[in-house]
């Protein structure tokens, strides 16, 4: 159980910094959740609503303090087919399944997978996400009048200057304030806040999903359902270590993947649709001071706040003032010394993190990049290993007993090498292999050593294996097939 001094620590250690940034959180919240809504093909309540309450059920059961969750990109791309092709209904019944799979995740302890993830595949992924971040600036960039790149440019001077004067107030706020402002008392005509859609001005409700309970449905969505939940925990996995990163300190990776599925649940349930957690935003929060449990609350109630009570100022906010937030965090979020890194790191801690970027990029996928960039890591893990593996022999004095030592790993990728280390038509008496040094990590390893023993024997040489380790010793007792009957026509059929 939470004892109170862990409570004030992830709920009350910074109460100023955590409602600014909490509100400016909020205010970059609008368009995004917006944007998200039009990409799936719903109303724009759908995104907002699920934001809302995303945020705000995040907070209380989340693992990761300071971190933003609502509707995502990431979400939304996979769930068009499906809203097409069935209706919204579809897509909030989706959402409930979704987060009952991340909550059987997290009990499952998927997040140990993460173990996985190579720091190359992270710092991939920060920098892919920090280039798709800017490009998702640049519709509202191109074909616009030359007043919009003036207040761009405004405002990320103001972000980047007034933290030279005073950091009592998050500069972003001020730059959005400022700008709306000027927009609006000097009428400028450039896009806003309320072009991008129209904003709700009631609470959600709650509500079952309108769909049939047959097994037809869960065909229907389970696939969808299935692919949101992977996205889902794979984005807040990696968005949750960025910000154990920037704020050093540690998360609860098991309880936020379970939150993730609450929040996502309940989600469904108010008309909302699916999300996880958000780099961009969550990058914003800390940037603007925001740490605690506390920020991510504010955010999500404010956001209701400005919708439902401030839903017609909020409307005139020029999105040039959120696009140049949001430039400021694309500059942020890059890792800029990963470039200075490829000529120093090993080469191929560059190709990973180089295609992981590519990869993200082109495919507009976190997904596919991260999966890439992992499966680049192991083949390369398993390349670098494969080398350490060496054989050393040597020939007793009266000519009769060869000794092979072995020292390193013995596993699928050095099977092949570990066969071609011995001379079958070498004309001895007995071979002794001496394995103090190796060990055998896979059924791989066992049927190569099968091969050589009985490889052997064929030859009429006698064979002793020595030094195995108990790990080892148990593996080979289970698996090889040398020492049992019929090994020979066994391992000749297979």
């Amino acid at each position: 159980m939470p004892t109170f001094a862990s409570l004030k620590r992830e709920w009350l250690a910074n109460p100023r910094g955590d409602i600014l940034a909490g509100i400016v959180v909020a205010l970059a919240l609008i368009p995004e959740a917006i944007g998200f809504s039009i990409i799936a093909g719903v109303d724009p309540r759908v995104g907002l609503y699920a934001s809302f309450s995303i945020a705000v059920i995040i907070a209380l059961v989340g693992g990761r303090p300071g971190m933003i969750s609502a509707a995502t990109a990431a979400v939304a791309v996979v769930v068009v087919p499906l809203v097409r092709d069935h209706g919204v209904e579809y897509l909030f019944a989706a959402t409930v399944l979704m987060g009952i799979l991340q909550l059987v995740a997290g009990f499952l302890r998927l997040n140990l997978l993460m173990q996985y993830v190579s720091r190359s595949v992270i710092t991939g992924f920060v920098n892919a996400l920090a280039i798709l971040i800017f490009m998702a600036q640049l519709p509202e960039l191109t074909g616009v009048a030359l007043m919009t790149y003036v207040l761009v440019a405004a405002g990320l001077a103001v972000i980047y200057l007034l933290p030279r004067l005073t950091r009592a107030v998050p500069s972003p706020l001020i730059a959005i304030i400022i700008l709306t402002i000027v927009v609006f008392y000097a009428g400028l005509d450039v896009r806003t806040v309320g072009d991008m859609g129209e904003l709700p001005s009631t609470l959600p409700s709650f509500l079952i999903p309108d769909v049939p309970f047959t097994v037809e449905t869960l065909q229907i969505i389970f696939p969808y359902s299935l692919t949101m939940a992977a996205v889902g925990l794979l984005e807040s996995m990696m968005t949750a270590q960025i910000v154990d990163d920037l704020t050093d300190t540690p998360s609860d990776k098991q309880r936020e993947m379970k939150g993730q599925g609450i929040a996502n649940f309940v989600t469904g349930f108010f008309g909302g649709m699916g999300g996880c957690a958000m780099i961009g935003q969550s990058v914003i929060n800390v940037k603007s001071g925001g740490f605690t449990r506390l920020s991510t609350l504010v955010a999500g109630v404010f956001l209701l706040f400005l919708l439902l009570v401030l839903g017609p100022v909020v409307a005139v906010i020029p999105m040039a003032a959120l696009v140049a937030v949001m430039i400021m965090v694309s500059i942020g979020t890059f890792s800029w010394r990963s470039i200075r890194n490829i000529r120093h790191h090993p080469w191929q801690s560059s190709v990973v993190m180089l295609a992981t970027v590519v990869i993200t990029v082109w495919t507009h996928d976190l997904a596919q990049g991260v999966l890439a960039g992992v499966i680049l890591s192991g083949l390369f893990f398993a390349g670098k290993v494969k080398r350490l593996f060496t054989v050393e022999s040597a020939l007793s004095d009266d000519g009769g007993t060869r000794t092979y030592r072995l020292s390193g790993q013995i596993f699928f990728a050095s099977a092949e090498r570990f066969v071609e280390a011995f001379d079958f038509k070498e004309v001895v008496d007995r071979v002794v292999i001496d394995v103090s040094d190796a060990h055998f990590w896979d059924i791989s390893a066992v049927g190569t050593l099968d091969k050589a023993i009985l490889k052997f024997r064929r030859e009429g040489t006698q064979v002793q294996i020595t030094g195995l380790n108990e790990a080892s010793a148990s593996m080979i007792e289970r698996f090889a097939m040398h020492d049992k009957p019929g090994a020979d026509a066994a391992l000749s059929g297979h």
